[in-house]
């Protein structure tokens, strides 16, 4: 069986802490696993910036529930899904996915957890398991699935490395050139021939 596993933002939907920096014009949240590798002190920086301003969970969740899927990527997954197994592995929270999965039509995502008290401030973040994307990989691999895995981030590159097929997606500059490994797509159908042509290779 073949399975395709795919990051979430930037991928299929925009950067949630982007769109959420230019609503709030605070453009020191536009830092994202593009920019920084560490995930703990990304967000460690992020919960601490929110804090200072005052800014909780739902405020974060009113800029989600206005968003959308990037153009295509609802008709791309839909294709996809024909075909393939297809998993979400995302360092997304749940608190913020669940207006984003309704439109792309509740595909399957791991991600991870936010707790915030009374008031909706955010006091902590809960990891579903340390480097779960790999890990995920890893086990999938296992149950004897071959998987092949897109993502754009450095958070995403132990996951393509760990998968028979790696590709990036729309990656930064700094990304490519750290990782020449894994072919580079631009568009959704760029990436579909990638993962049928990675799946060929090792069938």
């Amino acid at each position: 069986m073949q399975i395709v596993c795919l990051d979430l933002e930037g991928v299929l939907v925009p950067e949630i802490w982007i769109e959420f920096a230019e609503r709030t014009g605070i453009p020191e949240l536009r830092r994202t696993t593009r920019d920084e590798p560490d995930y703990d002190t990304l967000m460690k920086y992020r919960l601490n910036i929110l804090a200072e301003r005052k800014l909780g969970l739902p405020d974060i969740q009113e800029v989600i529930s206005s968003m959308g899927p990037m153009a295509g990527a609802r008709e791309f997954l839909d294709a996809l899904r024909e075909r393939y197994q297809v998993v979400i592995l995302s360092d997304t929270f749940q608190e913020f996915a669940k207006p984003l999965m309704k439109q792309l039509g509740w595909p399957t995502l791991l991600c991870h957890r936010l707790e915030a008290d009374a008031n909706g401030v955010l006091v902590n973040y809960h990891l579903r398991m340390p480097d779960q994307k790999r890990e995920a990989v890893k086990r999938f691999k296992e149950l004897n699935l071959t998987v092949v895995a897109a993502g754009d981030s450095y958070n995403d590159t132990a996951m393509l490395g760990e998968a028979h097929g790696g590709i990036l997606f729309h990656p930064p500059e700094s990304v490519i050139r750290e990782f020449p490994q894994f072919p580079v797509t631009c568009s959704y159908a760029e990436l579909r021939r990638e993962i049928d042509k990675a799946f060929a290779r090792v069938a």
